[in-house]
């Protein structure tokens, strides 16, 4: 572990670029195989999406979360967690005008990406609950985290089970792009070869990951700003790249469904951070030793959450310039959060 209180200014901003770099550039090649698997191992864009390429990208902020709740910065660990969460949401706005055709959610149109949503805002009201209620604790973790697991591992379940056998659909229009696995993909490609230059993939953005992290606890001492805002500005939005570079890579290749599925499924899986964090946080529960500012961010992100829910419920087909209602309510609802953390005092809202 490099000594954080060692590191000057220009070292740390320098391990910060080079650990964004790293995160952005790999997370192109990500999007690229994430497509292909997804058609080779027949999981499906919406699967994979949530399962595999949302984990597999959100590693850096894996890394970041765990090695600062190691460090005892626990707002900087949650304000990464559920700051990247937020900002990820705020990306796949970004993905929508990307997609000119028209209305991303509309033309992405998933009943696993809805499920997924839904469990995206289960799982963020748990740690609110937690931090809220008994200050309860098992080996030093709370049993929130236990809980949030679990419940994880149910949504991914329930969401696959409802993608093999639905019980309903969406309305298919002449804009909707249909998940359909790529034959061609399948015959040309070799899936152990794939496997491996994903795998390959994943760990550098790991250590990428953890070189954000490090720097990150060092731009705390450097910058005087809370914890929450180097967590949410910058380490968050430094290790969810990977999900802004896929989501536009994979609109463009014309995988929509893989790209509503890489930032919702994404986000469900970061919120595992929190049990990450929660395990290597050791000065007790993690949920309550956090300031007012990381809760205001998890409640942010739920409203975003709900937000996109309702944009690929409703379907909006064109909207303004091809972008849904909700492309822009998250773009301003997120914009307005990020200024009342910035001018906020630090810890008090």
């Amino acid at each position: 572990m490099i000594d954080t209180e060692s590191l000057s200014l220009t070292v740390t901003l320098l391990l910060f670029a080079v650990g964004t770099l790293a995160i952005a550039v790999v997370g192109t090649r990500l999007a690229h195989l994430a497509d292909r698997l997804a058609d080779v191992t027949g999981l499906g864009e919406a699967v994979f999406g949530a399962v595999l390429l949302g984990a597999s990208t959100s590693i850096p902020g894996v890394m970041a979360s765990t090695i600062t709740a190691a460090a005892g910065r626990a707002d900087l660990a949650v304000g990464n967690a559920v700051g990247g969460i937020a900002v990820q949401t705020a990306f796949l706005a970004i993905a929508d005008m990307a997609y000119r055709r028209a209305n991303l959610e509309h033309a992405a149109a998933s009943v696993p990406n809805l499920i997924n949503g839904a469990l995206l805002c289960a799982l963020l009201a748990l740690p609110l609950l937690a931090a809220t209620g008994p200050e309860l604790t098992l080996w030093q973790v709370h049993p929130a985290s236990f809980l949030l697991l679990a419940v994880y591992i149910f949504g991914l379940r329930l969401a696959s089970q409802t993608r093999d056998a639905p019980a309903w659909r969406p309305v298919q229009t002449v804009d909707t792009l249909v998940d359909v696995p790529d034959e061609t993909s399948g015959r040309h490609s070799k899936p152990g070869r794939l496997w491996l230059a994903f795998a390959a993939s994943v760990a550098v953005v790991a250590v990428a990951g953890w070189l954000v992290g490090v720097s990150g606890i060092a731009l705390v001492r450097h910058t005087g700003l809370s914890e929450t805002l180097v967590g949410t500005l910058l380490t968050a939005v430094a290790t969810s790249l990977p999900e802004l570079v896929t989501s536009v890579a994979a609109v463009r290749q014309g995988a929509l469904t893989l790209a509503v599925g890489a930032i919702i499924g994404g986000n469900t899986f970061d919120v595992l951070f929190l049990v990450f964090a929660d395990a290597a946080y050791r000065d007790g529960s993690i949920y309550h030793a956090v300031s007012a500012q990381p809760l205001f961010v998890i409640s942010l992100t739920i409203l975003l959450t709900a937000i996109l829910l309702l944009g690929l419920i409703r379907r909006e087909r064109r909207g303004v310039a091809n972008i849904g209602f909700e492309s822009v309510a998250v773009l301003a609802f997120y914009f307005v959060g990020v200024a009342v953390l910035v001018f906020s005092g630090a810890g008090d809202l």
